[in-house]
């Protein structure tokens, strides 16, 4: 028995490096290298920014500005190419292609799309109307928010009143420690004597830094 055994295992460890090769052979046969160009089924006009994305797998690509696209995939995947106004189109790389680098050129057809009807009336006399435009709150466009985000004074209202995060914190340990270690051995400079930091005390005294603030 423990003959049979010895043999079996034998047979096994003689026979296994042939089995990986065999199995590494057809995992580099089996990927393929996809290269191609979008392009409109009408006009033959090359349409950037198309995802394509490999069915089942959750990983992809998108073509560039000039349409150009290029992905790896195993043969008998499934890929699918979508769009911002076109249809979507599916294609099946085919099992039986020769070698492991494949052209190809994905034609999109447009895609319609019929929004509701909208039906614009007129005020009924111009005084109605003068009142509407007047009492109309107008949201801010993005440019009025951002300006009013960067504020200078919100800006410092919310750097005094806001706590800081956890970046925050581990830069200012870190600063403090780095400042601690700077110094070791030897008195730290005092501000009192610093020109630079009784101009920034200066302005920010213009500047009402250091006034009583309503919460």
């Amino acid at each position: 028995m423990r003959k049979i055994s010895s043999y079996i295992l034998l047979v096994f460890f003689l026979v296994s490096p042939f089995l990986v090769k065999a199995q590494i052979t057809q995992f580099k046969d089996s990927v393929i290298q996809i290269s191609g160009i979008t392009m409109t089924a009408d006009s033959l006009r090359a349409i950037p920014a198309v995802s394509i994305v490999i069915r089942g797998q959750g990983r992809g690509t998108i073509s560039n500005s000039q349409g150009v696209f290029s992905i790896v995939a195993f043969k008998g995947d499934s890929l699918s190419f979508s769009a911002v106004g076109f249809k979507k189109k599916e294609y099946r790389i085919p099992t039986d292609l020769k070698g492991n680098n494949f052209s190809m050129i994905q034609l999109l057809v447009e895609d319609t799309t019929y929004l509701p009807v909208t039906i614009i009336k007129p005020y009924p006399s111009k005084e109605e109307f003068d009142k509407a435009f007047i009492s109309d709150d107008i949201p801010d466009d993005e440019y009025e928010i951002a300006r009013k985000n960067t504020q200078s004074a919100q800006l410092r209202a919310l750097a005094r009143y806001m706590p800081v995060d956890g970046r925050e914190a581990v830069n200012s340990y870190m600063q403090k420690q780095a400042k601690s270690l700077y110094y070791a051995g030897q008195p730290a400079p005092q501000n009192i004597f610093n020109p630079l930091a009784w101009a920034q005390f200066i302005q920010a005294w213009k500047e009402g830094d250091f006034k009583k603030k309503d919460d």
